[in-house]
């Protein structure tokens, strides 16, 4: 299986790269060429086990535009059981609203409808961030980051351009640099000719012209607690493996996306990571013969009796 051959080699790579050391330096700005030589600043480093601790998962931002969100709460949050998307939100261009609307009545009618978690297709950005646990690899040339149930891998190539001639792809093409003590990872190419073509759990659409650019950074539990305090009024928080006293350092995305296929303007929102027990778990995907969204099992042929 794809995603159980790309895990054993990550498990490979991890072993042969070891944890990025403090020392190495900052890279240069994209489309330089890496040095290897003591730079001005360290490169933050992101590795362990990274975890946030709610679903949906999106953050969405303290003022301006933000992400869909739910319209069906419970106790205050957003209600998982009924994934309701606000169709209503002004960052929907019409055609995206409908969309929106349609998977949310489905919901509301007790059908689960059909996703890239719930089928075991991979999940493009920022969709994937549902995913509670991720991973981050550093090296010079290249970032790679997995995700805990799947796995998903996404690869980032340090310090390039977006090639003239883009072949869409799953994850899209990513490229990185860093900015002093961010890291910044610009994603255009998502293929759009793919089964359940979606941002988020409420079925939000895109195009080829989705661009998505994610900034990550290390923050202390202060700098990250309004981020937290976001999440907490929005999602739902099931119990997960990850420390909630914990107080030392958290990992943020605050990401930006674009596309005027879909949005009538760029909205941005966060994830906030904090950490778990640092057990990373191999959580696979397995498709089955269930349809979520008739709620009954595929038909698949049957012997009248048994041939053996």
């Amino acid at each position: 299986m794809r995603r159980q051959r790309d895990f054993l080699l990550l498990v490979t790579l991890t072993a042969a790269v070891g944890t990025p050391a403090l020392a190495q330096t900052a890279t240069p700005a994209v489309g330089a060429v890496w040095s290897g030589k003591q730079g001005a600043a360290a490169i933050p480093d992101f590795s362990g086990v990274w975890r946030h601790p709610s679903l949906p998962g999106f953050e969405p931002p303290a003022s301006g535009p933000g992400p869909v969100t739910n319209r069906s709460r419970r106790n205050g949050v957003s209600n998982y059981n009924e994934l309701v998307g606000d169709y209503t939100n002004p960052i929907l261009k019409p055609w995206a609203a409908a969309v929106v609307k349609k998977y949310g009545e489905i919901s509301l009618a007790g059908i689960t409808f059909p996703s890239p978690a719930n089928q075991c297709w991979p999940e493009p950005v920022p969709y994937i961030y549902k995913n509670f646990g991720m991973q981050m690899l550093q090296q010079p040339h290249q970032i790679t980051i997995i995700y805990d149930e799947g796995p998903d891998v996404r690869r980032v190539r340090m310090n390039e351009s977006h090639p003239a001639q883009l072949k869409p792809s799953w994850y899209g093409d990513s490229v990185g640099h860093y900015e002093g003590d961010t890291l910044v990872i610009d994603t255009v190419g998502t293929r759009t000719n793919r089964p359940f073509a979606m941002l988020d759990l409420y079925g939000t659409p895109y195009t080829e012209k989705l661009h998505v650019v994610e900034r990550y950074r290390l923050l202390s539990y202060e700098e990250a607690k309004e981020g937290l305090e976001r999440d907490a009024k929005e999602n739902f928080r099931p119990p997960v493996d990850i420390d909630r006293s914990y107080r030392g350092r958290y990992l943020q995305v605050h990401f930006t996306v674009e596309d005027e296929g879909a949005f009538t303007m760029p909205w941005t929102a966060t994830i906030t990571y904090g950490r778990g027990s640092g057990q990373w778990q191999e959580i696979i995907c397995a498709e089955n013969r269930h349809e979520y969204y008739n709620n009954k099992d595929s038909d698949v042929p049957t012997a009248q009796k048994p041939d053996f």
